[in-house]
């Protein structure tokens, strides 16, 4: 055998080595590649549905194989409902996020248990519809077509404006249109990057608000960058969530515990909390939290805002503060939040909605924007640690029953305070819990 022939082996193994080490090194380039896209460039969208928060204990004990949505929608049905307010309140709700909403697009949306169609005119105008054509009830958000200022019925091809939502063309009929030809148009309202539209139980006050989503500079100029979101679906009346803000004492105890220790409540060891009565070591890290709640002057103008202060600061060893952070949450109505955070590296601003689906399911959204002198990894680092917070949070929304009369001390004093003044948010036809059940009744589940 030549030798030529061995030379040629020997070379081979070398190429595949080389191209092995060539192979690796490209891998691990297009790794490092994405690792800094993901952390200084792509926005952080964390999405959790009903049953991916709060039910990790059914979960652990159930034995019979069931589904977290299973588990879910079992200790939805047991959830002991109680005497609860009104279910849906009256104010600006968000439908649907400004980047879902392209030129010429339609969505179809269930809110506040109203079924509307959300579509963007041609021209780039946000207009909102009943849903249901009042010709034979097609739907028209789904598989309408938008035409000039129009929305298209996907059934017959009759046309509602999206101005007054009144029929402007009947594509097959030579006579006049007649004039109960309409469906409702909803005010709605396109601000900070969401598109809002105005609920209100009493018909005289449903078409006229009475006050305006206030813009936010910083979001509109395009001044500050947008880091990030989070997506919730929740089990609980909304009146529930704001009323977090106002609510003190829960903080030291369910947000005092790093957030490195996760949000499944069974495994947060809360021994340690500052506050607690056997608090014998303080823990390596923990949040402190000052807050205080104030409601408007009486006979403001501005009666329907609220705010919460806070200060906060994460603690080594329950000494050493770090990550000190002010926030400021301006609560506008039953449904959006402007939370302002104040940090040593610069000021952000997470809008929160809340939105009624049904009437005890939320659709929660947080959108986070960071001014330029923010690094992108610690704006969505502030992003994933509220979300971590929050989702404590849904933990115990998720299965807890509203008591309209609790037993509280002197400290919940501001629990009492904002239970009086989300009062303002019902009215006389604000729709009740046992209204909607009873017309429920004979539905077609399958």
């Amino acid at each position: 055998m030549s030798a030529d022939f061995f030379t040629s082996l020997s070379w081979t193994a070398m190429d595949k080595t080389t191209l092995f080490i060539q192979v690796f090194y490209t891998v691990a380039a297009l790794v490092l590649m994405w690792l800094l896209h993901y952390v200084f460039i792509q926005p952080l969208n964390r999405i959790r549905d009903l049953c991916d928060t709060g039910y990790q204990d059914q979960a652990r004990w159930d034995r019979y194989g069931r589904t977290k949505r299973q588990l879910a929608n079992e200790a939805r049905r047991n959830k002991k409902v109680g005497d609860v307010p009104p279910v849906f309140p009256n104010g600006w709700f968000a439908l649907c996020e400004s980047e879902d909403l392209k030129a010429g697009q339609v969505l179809a949306v269930k809110a506040l248990d109203e079924n509307l169609a959300v579509f963007r005119t041609e021209e780039g105008k946000v207009c909102v519809l009943d849903a249901y054509c009042p010709h034979l009830g097609a739907h028209l958000g789904i598989g309408g077509r938008v035409v000039d200022d129009c929305i298209e019925c996907p059934f017959h091809g009759w046309k509602f404006s999206g101005h007054d939502g009144k029929c402007t063309s009947i594509p097959y009929s030579k006579g006049k249109v007649p004039t109960s030809a309409q469906v409702k148009k909803w005010p709605s309202h396109e601000v900070n990057g969401f598109v809002f539209f105005w609920y209100h139980a009493e018909t005289d006050k449903s078409l006229e608000p009475e006050w305006t989503v206030p813009e936010l500079d910083v979001i509109s100029s395009g001044r500050w960058k947008y880091r990030g979101r989070t997506e919730y679906k929740v089990n609980v009346h909304i009146q529930e969530i704001p009323e977090n803000g106002a609510d003190v004492a829960h903080l030291a105890h369910l947000h005092g515990p790093s957030m490195l220790g996760g949000s499944d409540l069974t495994f947060i060891d809360k021994s340690n909390c500052p506050g607690k009565l056997n608090d014998t070591s303080a823990p390596i890290l923990h949040h402190h939290w000052e807050v205080g709640w104030q409601g408007p002057e009486h006979g403001a103008a501005d009666s329907h805002i609220a705010v919460t202060t806070i200060k906060h600061d994460l603690r080594l060893f329950g000494r050493i503060p770090f990550i000190l952070m002010e926030v400021e949450a301006k609560q506008i109505g039953p449904g959006l939040v402007y939370l302002t955070l104040d940090t040593s590296l610069g000021r952000c601003v997470l809008v929160q909605t809340v939105t009624p689906i049904a009437p005890f399911t939320q659709r929660v959204l947080h959108r986070l924007y960071a001014s330029p002198t923010v690094i992108a990894p610690y704006a969505k680092l502030i992003l994933w640690g509220e979300a971590i917070q929050f989702e404590r949070d849904v933990a115990v929304w998720n299965n807890k029953t509203y008591i309209r009369h609790p037993v509280i001390v002197s400290e919940d004093r501001t629990i009492s305070k904002h239970r009086r003044w989300y009062q303002q948010f019902y009215s006389e036809h604000s729709p009740r819990i046992e209204t909607i059940m009873e017309s429920r009744k004979g539905s077609l589940d399958w």
